[in-house]
């Protein structure tokens, strides 16, 4: 039994004696091992253990789990267990419930400097603002500045807290000078980096963890280091770990190299590369500096590459305390006497690491606060008193300004302050998309509506051409497979679609129907408001005679112009003439799908002569106005707004600062996905099983491009909705800030066209993507299937689309069926020397 350090055992005896606790104590001190300590010594009611990232709770489920502890998780996309009387935990997974005041006997948040992150902060800040006085909060992290602080707001809270400090590190850390090693090394060696590790090897200083800004960056070292480092006492693979590994991971493996970053696959990292790394198995890890605060190993040396990494599409410089988690991964409890980090011409140096002073961003939660006016407004209370008791409980020094006392005033006095978000929009939007339509001419672009396939049209190169005479339009319907009628000019594209499967023996004439039919079938009966009774068998004469008319409707429009057997299959041939895309409508009243758009600048009010941007098209296009840098900078719509006018303007809040349908919906979300969500359902036309897909999108993140020729729906209703409008932590050009549009696309044709994952992978795409992907479209769907009623027939159906969807899927834990480490690569080796 391990007996634990005094600053330890104080924390312990706080806790149980009803105190909050904040530890603050470097990386790899055994801040863990407090909650370890307390749960076996049978810490009575039920404890939740949040961590940051998904990676970390599935590594810490395994690892308390294999202590025999009854463990459950909640990370988004798995709820599994939760009843268990220790859950691991995301903390937006909790967040709804603590501020409805339903809280575990102890809440643990792991990094709790997270409360600055420009994200998630406000997320963790009213986690612990709205904790229910009956919970006890443990708050652990080595890499904040001010506890005391935090201390002080949790006590204005009403909460006991006491804050315990342990500066000491186990593992000491050395700075070593790369070109302060001695340089005998084999002649045979090449390149910059390969010395200079080298030397380090050679030093006795590994295993070295290096992190490098990007993810080619990362595996091009590896490779490099592979490649000129070759290891005679090489690890051997089993086929079940090669396979997992892919060829690139598989080499540098056996040489004791890997990479790591959030593009490879979670199982390439949690299966192979981090157990290998635990198990001391390697002497090399390149990983990405973005995936720094989801590494759960130790290695001796740390070596830091570069001061900038990406982020999304930005680039961002490393903060004083992101190297100081980064260098808290050197050095290993219980191998190394000390640690080490390298360092090398203008590399970040040790002295640079510093904890982070934690202080609120000024941003503001939307939806937990239109959760609370709603709330109030349905309690019968005033939206202002029950706003200002909410911000009085935040981490901030100044009282927080919503705006909400003059924009109450400001509607009383002014009878038109009533415009609607559209005409509001219009004068302040400052930016609006046009796009060229089929005779050259730019017009506003609107929201697309649904066309007949006959009826669309395409751009290629500088031609339009007739919709269905491009493949890529009916294979955007998402069903069957591509087939061609008619030749030259006449020539379009349809879908072969199979029906059912021949009977094997001739004593049955009974057909199988294929699962998709069986399916939609079912599906069209649950519209029909029947329960679904879809037989499995049918007679070929009762396929033609009860589906075969009935094609159109089960497969958005196909219309079957031939029957056909191949390989003991019936096939039916669609012609999709009379089938229904969404595209641009144009002057002409073409239907486009792939026009040409541009941003044009707007200014000042519309003149009289003019429609609103949401009016019925004039004929013409209204002038661009020039204006001046300088005047720009005057416009009265350049001014901030208050977060009142803001939620005004998206039409959140009616002119009562009431919360609309809209600004409900929103508020049942984090971040902007809401209101997409919203704006989606307001577009009646847009079927709702569509929607469950394009719900890919939200959280998918920049790297996925557009796939389907004329885009999604849902992006073209998000910017009617909201304009062109970016608002940091909610919509970025009218979207999401984790867009991703090209998803739903992928995601739809790897589940139902046995596409494979590989097929568009390329220098921006790669495994992990799709995979996360396909994790946070799982996330999203079961936050809707969780979320509150609300009496609205699409929001309902939004929610039971959700449910059956899921239904369909096994919920499956990340790690299982992990291949385990052989018994050679379990057994810790030592670091050899060059």
């Amino acid at each position: 039994m391990t007996i634990p350090d005094l600053w330890q055992q104080q924390a312990v005896n706080l806790l149980r004696a009803q105190h909050d606790v904040i530890v603050d104590a470097p990386t790899g001190a055994g801040k863990t091992f407090i909650f370890e300590h307390l749960v076996e010594r049978a810490f009575p009611g039920k404890a939740v253990f949040t961590v940051p990232t998904r990676a970390l709770a599935n590594d810490k489920f395994c690892e308390w789990q294999a202590k025999g502890w009854r463990v459950g998780i909640e990370t988004g996309d798995v709820s599994y267990q939760s009843d268990a009387p220790i859950v691991i935990a995301t903390l937006e997974t909790q967040k709804r419930a603590l501020m409805t005041g339903r809280g575990p006997r102890l809440l643990v948040i792991d990094e709790y400097q997270m409360v600055g992150d420009h994200a998630r902060g406000v997320n963790y800040e009213l986690a612990l603002a709205m904790a229910p006085p009956d919970t006890q909060l443990l708050l652990l992290s080595g890499s904040v500045a001010n506890p005391r602080d935090i201390e002080a707001w949790l006590q204005g809270c009403g909460r006991t807290v006491a804050t315990v400090r342990h500066r000491e590190r186990p593992v000491p850390l050395d700075e070593i000078h790369l070109d302060a090693l001695p340089e005998q090394l084999p002649k045979n060696i090449h390149g910059r980096w390969p010395r200079y590790i080298a030397r380090a090897l050679a030093a006795g200083l590994g295993p070295i963890l290096i992190f490098a800004p990007r993810r080619k960056a990362a595996e091009s070292l590896a490779r490099s280091l592979a490649a000129a480092l070759p290891e005679p006492d090489s690890i051997v693979l089993t086929p079940e770990q090669k396979a997992l590994a892919g060829n690139e991971l598989a080499r540098t493996l056996k040489q004791r190299i890997a990479f790591h970053h959030s593009g490879m696959s979670y199982a390439q990292r949690a299966a192979l590369v981090e157990p290998l790394a635990k198990a001391n198995q390697l002497k090399v890890i390149v990983a990405t500096t973005g995936l720094a605060a989801g590494i759960n190993f130790a290695m001796r040396s740390v070596l830091v590459l570069d001061r900038e990494y990406r982020v999304a599409e930005a680039h961002r410089h490393l903060r004083p305390d992101e190297l100081l988690q980064m260098f808290g991964r050197a050095g290993r409890r219980g191998l190394d006497d000390r640690g080490s980090v390298l360092f090398t011409g203008n590399a970040p140096r040790l002295n640079e690491a510093k904890a982070l002073r934690l202080q609120r961003e000024g941003n503001v939660d939307w939806p937990s606060l239109l959760t609370v006016i709603q709330t109030a407004v349905e309690d019968g209370k005033h939206p202002l008193q029950a706003t200002r008791e909410l911000t009085a409980r935040l981490f901030a020094r100044e009282p927080i300004q919503l705006g909400l006392d003059d924009f109450l005033h400001q509607r009383k006095s002014k009878a038109h302050a009533t415009s609607t978000l559209n005409h509001e929009q219009s004068l302040s939007g400052g930016v609006i998309t046009e796009f060229k339509n089929s005779e050259g001419i730019w017009e506003r672009k609107r929201a697309p509506i649904l066309f007949k396939l006959k009826d669309s049209w395409y751009l290629d190169r500088d031609s339009w051409r007739p919709g269905l005479s491009s493949p890529k339009i009916v294979a955007s319907l998402r069903i069957g497979t591509i087939c061609k009628f008619g030749t030259g000019k006449d020539r379009r594209y349809g879908l072969e679609v199979p029906l059912a499967t021949f009977p094997q023996t001739r004593d049955d004439n009974r057909l199988t129907l294929s699962k998709w039919l069986r399916k939609a079938l079912r599906e069209q009966e649950r519209h029909q408001g029947k329960t679904p009774n879809i037989p499995k068998l049918w007679t070929l004469e009762k396929i033609e005679r009860r589906i075969v008319p009935n094609l159109a409707s089960l497969t958005r429009g196909g219309r079957s112009v031939q029957l056909g057997e191949r390989n003991g299959s019936l096939y039916a041939q669609l012609d999709y003439s009379e089938g229904e895309i969404y595209a641009l409508k144009d002057l002409s009243g073409k239907g486009l799908l792939n026009p040409i758009e541009r941003k044009r600048e707007i200014t000042g009010s519309l003149p009289n002569n003019q429609h609103s941007p949401h009016s019925p098209p004039c004929h013409g296009v209204a002038k661009r106005r020039r204006i001046s840098t300088s005047q720009s900078a005057q416009r009265p719509h350049s001014t901030p707004r208050s977060v009142a006018e803001q939620w005004h303007a998206l039409g959140l809040i009616d002119h009562r600062a009431h919360p609309t349908r809209r600004g409900i919906i929103f508020s049942f979300f984090n971040h902007g996905e809401g209101l997409a969500v919203a704006a989606a359902l307001e577009a009646k036309h847009y079927p709702i099983e569509e929607l469950v897909y394009d719900l890919a999108n939200l959280r998918a993140g920049h790297r996925f491009n557009a796939l389907a020729l004329a885009g999604r729906p849902l992006t073209a209703f998000c910017q009617e909705a909201y304009g062109l409008r970016s608002i940091p932590g909610y919509l970025r050009r009218g979207v999401p800030e984790d867009y991703g549009e090209g998803a739903s696309e992928i995601l739809y044709n790897i589940e139902h066209k046995s596409s494979h994952a590989a097929a568009y992978i390329d220098d921006e795409l790669s495994q992990g993507d799709i995979e996360r992907a396909r994790l946070e479209w799982r996330s999203l769907r079961l936050h809707i299937a969780h979320a509150p009623d609300y009496e609205w027939d699409r929001w309902r159906a939004l929610k039971a689309k959700c449910i059956e969807s899921l239904d369909t899927e096994r919920m499956r834990l990340p790690f299982e069926n992990f291949p385990p480490l052989t018994r050679q690569q379990q057994y810790s080796r030592s670091p050899r020397r060059l």
